[in-house]
């Protein structure tokens, strides 16, 4: 048997451990030959695929990004878009595809896979929005990333007496600034899931320095203000039709600063939480599904997606898995109650 391997989407840390494991499994224990998709969907619409073996990914089980590249690219977007991946496959004789990406590249392959071409999902995002499985690899990396930001800039924040904003990526869920902001000793956090009045907002600003200490405000990018209004830099869409997010940590600066009269900065930590090398944690989790993809090849078992239940690694039916955003329990988000958003 010969298996694509493509990565899609925005990159995180741990890629490379689900394409390691994959490879060096199927190789080994299926005897099955590989090839590796560039840069997601668009290898296959540009007919750009590269051999993969077990020596192509010796010593990349630390590296951050991706040896295959990925891009936001949503094949049915593009004319011809599904004829072409199929002549693709078929030119390079290939069998099954394990497709890494989150809710939109894996949203593709849902598609794809009810025209007949044989796929088995992974997940990837450092959102930790992927409904069907309990944490995805990358996310833990990023939110180690966000924390140790957050701790330094409490030392900078506390010298100056200054309220320091730090936005974190987030589009639709929070996972990624309540666990950083609570590692991290955050004053404020402020999730997609919640709308936030920012006069509360103000209001723990100014508590925070009556009692002589700086303010941190946790900002997930894709958190907005009760009255509705998302704060955007760029209103370009992707093509999965996404705007890209970029703005909210700014404009919340710019207002606690004109209503507490005290000074606010802005730290926008962007693609840095995306980079660099994965965490033990990442490691070992992309390592786990990148082994269960690879039977799920083996066993015949396509339209499935794996994913971590407690500590085990289940299958799902892809659609099911990517049907919602995993969001932030309001009940989690309560429990911290001196956290306001």
């Amino acid at each position: 048997m010969r298996v694509g391997v493509l990565t899609g989407g925005g990159d995180c840390p741990g890629l490379n451990a689900v394409i390691r494991s994959v490879v060096r499994k199927g190789v080994q224990e299926y005897a099955f030959e590989f090839v590796g998709v560039r840069d997601g969907w668009l290898g296959l619409l540009q007919n750009d695929v590269r051999p993969l073996d077990v020596s192509t990914v010796r010593g990349i089980l630390p590296r951050g990004g991706t040896i295959l590249g990925s891009s936001r690219t949503n094949p049915f977007k593009h004319q011809d878009g599904l004829q072409r991946v199929r002549e693709t496959l078929a030119a390079h004789e290939v069998d099954a595809l394990v497709v890494i990406g989150g809710e939109d590249t894996l949203g593709a392959a849902v598609e794809l896979g009810r025209q007949g071409i044989h796929i088995v999902g992974v997940p990837k995002t450092i959102d930790n929005d992927v409904s069907g499985t309990d944490y995805t690899f990358g996310f833990d990396t990023a939110v180690g990333i966000a924390t140790e930001a957050i701790d330094r800039l409490h030392t900078t924040a506390e010298s100056h007496m200054r309220t320091l904003v730090v936005e974190v990526m987030g589009r639709h869920s929070g996972w990624i600034a309540l666990h950083a902001g609570i590692a991290g000793g955050a004053n404020v956090i402020l999730v997609p899931e919640r709308p936030f009045d920012i006069d509360a907002v103000c209001e723990q600003v100014r508590n925070r320095f009556k009692i002589n200490y700086a303010p941190i405000v946790v900002v997930a990018e894709g958190a907005a203000p009760k009255e509705g209004q998302l704060v955007l830099k760029d209103r370009s869409l992707d093509e999965f039709g996404h705007v890209r997010l970029s703005g909210i940590g700014e404009w919340l600066a710019r207002e606690i600063s004109e209503r507490t009269g005290k000074d606010a900065r802005t730290t926008v930590l962007g693609h840095i939480q995306r980079g660099g090398t994965p965490s033990a944690f990442d490691r070992w989790l992309a390592t786990r599904f990148g082994l269960h993809a690879v039977d799920a090849v083996k066993d015949g078992d396509f339209g499935t997606m794996v994913a971590l239940h407690g500590t085990e690694i289940v299958r799902l039916p892809l659609d099911e898995a990517i049907a919602r955003n995993k969001l932030v329990d309001p009940a989690l988000y309560d429990e911290f109650e001196t956290f306001y958003g």
